[in-house]
């Protein structure tokens, strides 16, 4: 609780960080569903599944294809609340489960180590530039470290000091992955607004696989 002179406390928001499970599934669609009569809607599933076959796939389908996975063995992802409400998601799996990554030209494996991946962030207007992405990932780590992953990986951008949209910026910054404890492993082929996308890893079992930094 912050106490501000002559104004009465302010209650500092709560902030509470859940695995997507099925019963939460109303909450992901205040997330991810779109306007409108969605045909075109992404639903995460951009890198789950190859890009051809996202490419096919009708929004509809997508969102049906993303309800099954929430209630698969292991929730695709984490939500973020803010006072209870659904605020952001985070979307962090085994990599071997994102297809488009698993075939990416442009973001390649560095080694052969079973790491998972962070591959986007999505908070609603009104609670962005709040930190909630950062806590996201933070969570990100602990949800591998629980499910026995040896490392964490992301492919945030680098930002050169440039504030960037929310839209441009959905993988993460590498200066956000850095002050998780992430550190640059290998550069990539791969650009957002322009700018580069690094490997960054977290090693969470002590093991120093993956390469040096580039």
């Amino acid at each position: 609780m912050r106490q501000t002179a002559g104004m009465a406390a302010e209650v500092a928001p709560i902030v509470r960080i859940h695995p997507a499970t099925a019963q939460r599934w109303d909450d992901l669609r205040v997330l991810l569903a779109p306007r409108g009569d969605g045909s075109d809607a992404c639903w995460c599933l951009s890198w789950r599944l190859p890009s051809g076959a996202f490419g096919r796939m009708p929004g509809p389908d997508r969102e049906d294809r993303l309800r099954e996975l929430v209630a698969g063995e292991v929730p695709p992802g984490l939500i973020a609340y803010v006072d209870d409400e659904p605020a952001g998601w985070c979307n962090v799996g085994p990599r071997t489960t994102m297809e488009r990554l698993v075939r990416s030209t442009t973001i390649r494996p560095v080694d052969d180590l079973p790491v998972w991946s962070v591959v986007c962030f999505v908070v609603r207007t009104g609670y962005r530039r709040q930190g909630l992405a950062e806590e996201l990932l933070h969570e990100a780590v602990a949800f591998a470290t629980e499910h026995g992953a040896p490392a964490v990986e992301g492919y945030p951008v680098e930002t050169g000091g440039a504030r960037l949209s929310t839209s441009l910026a959905y993988v993460g910054t590498t200066g956000m992955f850095e002050r998780a404890g992430f550190r640059r492993v290998a550069g990539t082929d791969a650009t957002s607004a322009r700018r580069p996308r690094w490997i960054m890893r977290r090693d969470l079992d002590g093991a120093s696989g993956g390469a040096a930094k580039a």
